[in-house]
């Protein structure tokens, strides 16, 4: 998610900090950096134009120049002008003030509305909501049997009317069966359209009337890039929209889409998709995905995670090898095991500060489910000495575990050479003893 952005922004001012102090020619320099990085991430031009302005104009106006931080003072404006974009604060569902609350989701056809109409049941359930879902998309095949699998795994009841029945009587019918059932959320899955059109318009417009909805959603496809800027501004002039969801975000490398979203549509992002389980939906947070994009991570949604899945004696174990420097590969495999349960590694890698020069310095192109399949592959194939002891790995230790992995040497002492850069790091880290307790919610 938005790796390719994030890439190059860190570039940019790896670049800029290493001038010291920095004077208008590198300021501008910088700045052309930036708008070519957000134009190829398919942001609105005008939502560039707009923003390489307000850096500009901020950056001089604070005497940044010549300062002897001025480096990172306009990483710092350009996090704030980012967060701006994005929309300043979260914004949160708006609930009825007697339940049942109802959130209709719309959007086009293959956007990811019935699976996010589950991931959002989900969500909400774990805040102590008690949700339905509405299967009201009787054109897609098997639409309404897709949404009833995804209850039945989740433990969802799932209403879907009669065969035959008109969309808005069925939205009026669940209505009266989320009272019966003591629902506190309704949420209905509505068709999609290949193509924005009158009748689909029409229809769901009447069944808007029926729902009388608290929340009108737009499930948009983040990997469409600006089209879904385009479709967002359709719906909300048929609709009256009240926010977005961006699925498929996991796919997305550049996120050009919700960085133009809300300035050029107002429509505040909501949640975004981050993957195909059912707890892959994040709410929207836009510091947070700003501080992503300049690679400065996102400690916050990851000390969420963790608590989740490390304990409070887990982290002190491991700070305590880290602070004596006997962390070994044993130790590396049991915790990438739990850290395995928190999401997608390359998602959850993504969320540390800093992970741009980390790269650098353990040599890895891309911390994808490969790298670590492949590391726990090498590993799984040492003996319980050898991952106590990696420094006894001779020549055909080396050549047996390539084997037994089915990998070869060189890549077993690549590999061997990353977990020691890897283990310097994580010891300064736990050297600084704030800022990895802080990483698990200082605990």
């Amino acid at each position: 998610m938005l790796e390719a952005l994030s890439d190059k922004l860190s570039g940019v001012f790896q670049k800029l900090g290493s001038h010291g102090t920095i004077n208008e020619k590198d300021l501008d320099e910088a700045m052309r950096e930036v708008r070519i990085a957000l134009l190829e991430a398919d942001v609105n031009f005008k939502v560039v134009r707009s923003f390489i302005a307000s850096v500009r104009e901020r950056a001089l106006g604070a005497e940044v120049l010549k300062s002897l931080t001025g480096p990172q003072q306009v990483i710092g404006i350009v996090n704030d002008e980012l967060v701006k974009i994005l929309g300043g604060s979260p914004s949160t569902l708006q609930l009825a003030s007697k339940p049942p609350t109802v959130i209709m989701l719309v959007g086009l056809k293959g956007s990811g509305k019935t699976t996010t109409a589950a991931k959002l049941g989900l969500h909400l359930r774990k805040s102590g909501a008690k949700p339905m879902l509405v299967a009201a998309d009787p054109y897609r095949m098997a639409a309404g049997e897709q949404l009833k699998s995804l209850g039945k795994q989740l433990g969802m009841p799932v209403f879907a009317g009669e065969d035959g029945q008109k969309l808005p009587d069925l939205c009026t019918a669940s209505l009266k069966e989320a009272q019966r059932q003591g629902a506190t959320v309704v949420i209905v899955d509505t068709a999609g359209r290949s193509t924005i059109d009158g009748a689909m318009m029409t229809e769901i417009t009447q069944m808007r009337d029926a729902l009388n909805p608290n929340e009108v959603i737009l499930v948009l496809d983040a990997m469409t890039g600006q089209e879904a800027v385009n479709v967002a501004q359709e719906f909300h002039n048929q609709l009256n929209v009240t926010g977005i969801v961006a699925s498929k975000m996991d796919g997305d490398a550049r996120g050009g889409a919700v960085l133009s979203i809300r300035a050029v549509t107002g429509l505040p992002v909501k949640f975004i998709g981050t993957g195909e389980k059912a707890d892959a939906l994040e709410p929207f947070f836009p510091d947070r995905f700003a501080s992503r994009i300049l690679g400065m991570g996102d400690l916050v949604s990851l000390i969420e995670k963790a608590k989740d899945s490390i304990s409070d004696q887990d982290v002190k174990a491991i700070e305590k090898k880290m602070k004596s420097k006997s962390l070994d590969l044993e130790d590396f495999m049991q915790q990438f095991q739990r850290i395995k349960k928190m999401g997608p590694m390359n998602q959850i890698v993504d969320m540390l500060p800093g992970m741009g020069q980390i790269k650098r310095q353990m040599k890895v192109d891309s911390f994808d489910e490969g790298f670590w399949n492949k590391a726990e592959a090498v590993v799984y194939s040492m003996t319980p000495q050898e991952r106590k002891h990696p420094e006894i790995i001779n020549g055909s230790r080396r050549r047996r575990i390539a084997t037994g992995s089915g990998t070869t040497p060189q890549e077993v002492n690549q590999l061997l050479n990353q977990w020691k850069e890897a283990k310097k790091i994580m010891q300064g880290f736990a050297n600084n003893r704030s800022g990895f307790m802080n990483l698990f919610g200082g605990r």
